[in-house]
């Protein structure tokens, strides 16, 4: 198990050293089309880097695929070896004869890592690979760590970057760029921090909502169906990172342009659309805009049936790869163009389904599992709809809407159809990953993930749930990875910034964590989880009367009684010292139980907030008999934090699967 806050921990030994993050550009695409070629290209790399690392003390960490993870000393030394590595491929890619050049990006960080075994692991190694992508080819960006150390000791110019955007990086971190000699850079650095733009990257790209212009107002799910199955279809664009549904839905009901939108979701591509709905005739018009330039690079008009919908998608997907020069091959092709459905009607329901799904309660999931069941009358091979089905009763034995076996016993059939009919489908192997993770199987959970992102990288819950389920196994370290990747792809999703502060809260990080609590209630005051856990955060600062008001704020806010804030409000006042109305919590808490047969998790964390062990652990077992999904949290429940030498505690984490 990893390192977290006041738990079982490995000794490892830490430092400060400077990091480089090497990789090849292109490689990936080139492996793809040339296996040979690129196994020669990658043992000719890997001959060159190793005769130059040695000379300025770098010591290999490890070899990733293409790329290098190397250790330094020295800011200036790994500065230095980045600077010969790059001078030596420019000056071989002029004077060879080879048909492939090797081009690579160079990141370099400088800050604190654990040793462990022959790896490093930490915050810098981090950064250090998320500021490699920004290089150009042939490149080399460092941070304002190094820059701090190295700036009047080089003969090469830097430029910062204006606005860099770190995948899985939380806070601003300022990135400038080693002007090498055969670069010519918009500014130069002299006499301080000068800036040059750093362009929007037009390989990242959102799909706004679309505009319903159909006469009947009740086709308002159509035109929502059409931006989010565009974005699916788009997805599947090589090379191509697509911003995710949560996160444009916002800019229907809001007047923004271009470079506004573009700047808030770091994108450098936008695709505007319409539809018109009428009969059984469809009016799709699209447009897609380069935000840097502000130029339209292409626009179509289709006028179609509706059973011509899936080849409207699949032309808008490859014309927005010819506009953007990305290269499809057949694989790719096939995937886009392949129809998930050839019933029209089934179409329907599935788009119907989908509007209700992203509303949230127990009667919109019932509604949209209605309308799935539906459109699989029609077309018993559709598999996006099962997925669907899957989703809705894993949503709803997760928060406890129906009992968690019945409702997992139905997503685990439905997923198992899905990718009978399908296994290519990405989501298909999400919702198995949810069924398992469900079912406390933590490595095949991750395992179809992994599966899911295979199939298509742009699958923001994906990374989400990897870090929800590395989070609870007590590894925050990969956590914070994907939770910094789903960010990236879903920048604007309350849900991930909620999540987002939660891992820094149960990390330990209670700064970052009201940062992200705070940006979440900004944008739905009414954001009751976020409420609650700021007041944790406050608790775990020693600040009770503060932390025990934000608590029943959220309970407050909330339209029904729900046992996990009422178990964070014991947490909080047995911290305080008020053990008599903690007690009077519990016994609401244990009402609650009796009426409804549902809050077991929540008993338990209430009664170890107040030490009563014996009790704790009785209603664990109460809620492991139950398969209560509420027990795949409890790792990092404050509630248990006493219990954390307890072996009895420790026994059942084993037993769930949650520690080796």
């Amino acid at each position: 198990m990893t390192k977290n806050k006041g738990r079982v921990s490995e000794k490892n030994s830490r430092k400060l050293a400077a990091i480089m993050f090497t990789d090849i550009v292109g490689f990936t695409a080139l492996n793809q089309s040339n296996e040979n070629q690129a196994l020669e290209v990658l043992e000719k790399h890997n001959q060159f880097l190793r005769t130059i690392f040695p000379k300025y003390e770098g010591r290999e960490v490890k070899a990733i695929g293409d790329s290098f993870l190397v250790e330094f000393d020295s800011a200036l030394d790994a500065t230095f070896c980045a600077i010969e590595i790059q001078k030596f491929l420019h000056d071989y890619s002029i004077s060879s004869s080879d048909h492939w050049k090797i081009k690579l990006r160079i990141g370099i960080h400088v800050g604190d890592v654990v040793h462990k075994g022959k790896d490093i692991l930490g915050d810098a190694v981090n950064i250090a690979s998320r500021i490699e992508p920004l290089a150009d080819p042939e490149g080399i960006c460092i941070s304002q760590q190094v820059f701090d150390q190295v700036h009047n000791k080089i003969d090469y110019p830097l430029v910062e970057l204006e606005a860099p955007v770190l995948k899985n990086v939380v806070f601003p971190t300022s990135v400038f760029s080693v002007i090498l000699p055969w670069e010519k850079p918009k500014d130069t650095y002299q006499h301080g921090r000068a800036k040059s733009r750093l362009e929007l990257d037009v390989h990242r790209i959102a799909v706004l909502p679309f505009s319903n212009m159909s006469p009947d107002p009740n086709d308002e799910y159509f035109s929502d169906g059409m931006t989010e199955e565009v974005i699916s279809a788009i997805s599947k664009v090589p090379d191509l990172s697509v911003i995710s549904r949560t996160s444009v839905m916002p800019f229907k009901t809001q007047t923004k342009d271009v470079s506004e939108i573009s700047t808030k979701l770091n994108v450098g591509t936008l695709l505007e659309g319409s539809v018109r709905k009428a009969g059984n005739r469809v009016r799709i018009a699209v447009q897609l805009i380069d935000a840097n330039s502000d130029k339209h690079l292409w626009a179509e008009n289709y006028d179609r049936t509706f059973e011509d919908i899936f080849e409207i998608q699949s032309d808008i997907a490859q014309r927005i790869a010819k506009a953007l020069k990305i290269h499809l091959w057949k694989v790719h092709k096939v995937r886009i163009e392949r129809a998930p459905t050839q019933n029209a009607r089934a179409y329907d329901l599935y788009l119907k389904g989908l509007s209700q799904m992203h509303l949230g309660t127990e009667e919109e999931y019932m509604a949209a599992i209605s309308y799935f069941e539906r459109a699989i009358e029609y077309d018993s091979k559709y598999a996006s709809a099962y997925v669907q089905i899957a989703f809705a009763y894993n949503f709803l034995g997760f928060f406890e809407m129906m009992p968690m076996k019945q409702a997992l016993a139905k997503a685990e059939r439905m997923t198992r159809k899905a990718l009978k009919i399908d296994g290519s489908l990405a989501e298909a192997h999400l919702s198995m990953a949810v069924v398992l993770r469900n079912k406390w199987s933590f490595p095949g959970a991750v395992e179809e993930a992994y599966r899911a992102l295979e199939l298509n990288p742009n699958l923001a819950e994906a990374h989400n749930f990897l870090a929800y389920t590395y989070q609870w196994s007590w590894q925050s370290d990969k956590a914070l990875v994907e939770m910094g990747t789903a960010l990236e792809l879903d920048p604007q999703s309350v849900a991930i910034m909620q999540f987002a502060g939660s891992l820094h809260l149960y990390d330990g990080q209670l700064d970052k964590a009201i940062e992200f609590y705070k940006k979440v209630l900004e944008r739905e005051p009414t954001a009751e989880h976020s409420q609650g856990n700021l007041g944790l955060c406050y608790v775990k600062k020693g600040m009770y009367d503060e932390g025990i008001a934000q608590i029943k704020k959220s309970i407050e806010m909330s339209k029904s009684f729900k046992p996990p804030g009422q178990s964070d409000l014991v947490y909080a006042l047995a911290k305080a010292g008020r053990v008599e109305e903690a007690q009077k919590v519990i016994r609401g808490l244990t009402k609650f139980y009796e009426d409804h047969q549902t809050g077991a998790v929540s008993l338990a964390s209430a009664y170890a907030s107040v030490g009563e062990k014996e009790k704790a652990l009785e209603w664990l077992e109460t809620a492991y008999k139950e398969n209560s999904a509420y027990l795949l949290g409890i790792s990092v429940d404050f509630g248990f934090e006493d219990m954390h030498s307890d072996p009895r505690f420790l026994s059942f984490l084993k037993k769930m699967k949650l520690i080796t």
